[in-house]
């Protein structure tokens, strides 16, 4: 093995985090170094908001993130925040544009923000090392060790960006768990989050043949609830609504799920009955619903054969109730094959919450998706990942 290579901070992982955080620090004229096992940096940010990367959102706060302790991410997201990133994407020339929920979209390809990332990197004189294996990661002598499969090594700071479990067929992997707890860094529970549900094995034949049906839905699980639009696919429930509420599911827990939250259907049954007495409710919801959706709810629900006209007001309220609060159990997720990111990570009790540094270990940070904060669905973990990767390059 060669006599180590000296650098002052040395970034693993060139992802949305890394990389802005290897261009803050190279800007106050660190020698960086950042590697990475893939061919080419931001292989996620590529393959993001379908290849147009939804890179902030506009309306992004602290309560867009779940953590142990939701207060952590306050900081950084204020000392750098969506707006501050989106001067950076205008300076840029980068042309963008907002979609549902405050979310901001290339309106080219996410390859602009890769090209605006290593263009920083470059110009802060950052040096990138693609293709490396990391092998072992040590601390002696005030300084960290890096063996890799390109040589070793010396760095008097290590910043973690390796991100999560999250998507392995793209290389993820647990090496930023594994770095954190030989230091002595206790890491929280860790699982798939925004993922698709599956079915469960009973309700499978039941349910496949409505693939690619969508509706707009208010779905709730343990007393949190999301509005936006549900999938059903061949596998089981996707769609943003889905997605978001993976975050806070637990197996064996219910879902409730309101399959037409802008509509009054108890008022517009009976305002129906009045019009149209001989027409079956299911006639008639399938005028407001996907009309294979209802079809399929008439034969789950079995409330018998009716029309409006034999249906007294109670029988007309439990149909409503039934599809405002329809109810299922999922057999579970995707789990990390699908998931946007992983949810859990480095206990942030053991990390400053202005510059991400370890308070265990000297010169160590974590950064981005390996910390235990996880935001919704809609470009929060991207903002998470700048923030948190701009406050660990601009450490004190």
């Amino acid at each position: 093995m060669p006599a180590a290579t000296k650098t002052d901070l040395m970034v693993l992982g060139a992802g949305a985090a890394g990389m802005i955080c290897a261009a803050e620090a190279g800007k106050r004229g660190l020698a960086v170094t950042i590697i990475d096992h893939a061919r080419a940096p931001g292989e996620k940010i590529r393959i993001s908001g379908g290849g147009r990367c939804n890179f902030t959102n506009l309306h992004c706060s602290p309560e867009n993130f779940l953590s142990r302790n939701p207060r952590f991410a306050i900081s950084a997201l204020r000392s750098f925040s969506q707006h501050d990133f989106v001067e950076r994407v205008k300076a840029r020339g980068i042309a963008y544009h907002e979609k549902t929920l405050g979310q901001l979209f290339c309106d080219n390809s996410a390859r602009d923000i890769i090209d605006m990332l290593t263009d920083d990197m470059r110009a802060a004189a950052v040096r990138l090392e693609l293709s490396t294996e990391v092998f072992e990661v040590g601390h002696r002598d005030s300084h960290f060790e890096i063996r890799t499969s390109n040589g070793v090594w010396h760095a008097r700071r290590l910043v973690v960006a390796t991100g999560g479990k999250s998507i392995p067929k793209m290389g993820a992997t647990g090496l930023g768990y594994d770095i954190a707890q030989q230091f002595g860094h206790t890491v929280t529970e860790t699982r798939a989050a925004l993922v698709p549900f599956t079915w469960a094995s009973n309700m499978a034949e039941i349910w496949k043949p409505l693939s690619g049906v969508s509706v707009d839905v208010k779905a709730e699980c343990n007393g949190v609830s999301f509005r936006e639009a549900m999938l059903l696919t061949h596998r089981g429930l996707s769609g943003p609504a889905m997605l978001q509420i993976s975050s806070y599911w637990r197996d064996g827990d219910p879902l409730k799920i309101d399959l037409a939250p802008d509509l009054d259907l108890e008022g517009l049954l009976k305002q129906a009955r009045s019009e149209r007495p001989k027409t079956s409710p299911w006639t008639v919801l399938g005028e407001l619903l996907p009309k294979r959706l209802t079809q399929r709810l008439e034969e789950v629900l079995a409330l018998g054969a009716m029309r409006l006209a034999d249906m007294g007001n109670a029988a007309i309220g439990e149909v409503a109730e039934r599809l405002h609060g329809f109810g299922l159990v999922p057999g579970g997720t995707e789990g990390y094959r699908t998931a946007e990111v992983t949810l859990g990570g480095v206990d942030t009790r053991e990390l400053n919450q202005k510059t991400m540094e370890s308070r265990l270990v000297p010169g160590l940070h974590f950064i981005g998706e390996v910390v235990d904060v996880t935001g919704h669905l809609g470009g929060h973990n991207f903002q998470w990942a700048w923030s948190s990767g701009v406050a660990a390059g601009r450490f004190n």
